[in-house]
């Protein structure tokens, strides 16, 4: 009775792979990601390079009246004059494309846009705290 069994039980596994199609699945349609240049992106990064520029001439503005750089990171690089502000002003900004681009191309893309906009409002804040401090 056992061997009967089996053997319907296997003849039934056989028509059952009788029904599975061996047509391939089709492929997913594949999504492409976004360019890393969009004209929000051009705007975002516009916005920023004129925030560090303008952080950079208030910070040396600030050096000149007597204040010091808050920063511990950049104050070597910003107390040696407008050259160590532009490595200090180069790097800063680098890093923040980096950041963004890394996101881009890791696909996180709304993570990218966030950080974006947090870097650009950070760097507005800055700039509006070292104009205060000057006046």
């Amino acid at each position: 009775m056992k061997y009967i069994l089996s053997i319907l039980l296997l003849v039934a596994a056989a028509q059952a792979q009788n029904f599975v199609s061996t047509t391939p699945f089709p492929d997913a349609p594949s999504k492409t990601a976004p360019p890393f240049w969009t004209m929000e992106k051009k705007i975002n990064v516009g916005i920023l390079a004129g925030l560090v520029a303008a952080d950079a001439v208030t910070t040396q503005k600030g050096l000149s009246q007597g204040y010091r750089e808050s920063n511990p990171i950049m104050r070597p690089l910003v107390t040696q004059g407008s050259g160590g502000q532009a490595a200090a002003s180069a790097i800063g900004f680098g890093a923040a494309v980096g950041v963004v681009y890394l996101l881009h191309h890791t696909h996180h893309y709304k993570a990218e846009r966030i950080t974006m906009r947090l870097m650009v409002a950070g760097e507005g804040l800055v700039v509006a705290n070292n104009i205060a401090a000057l006046h």
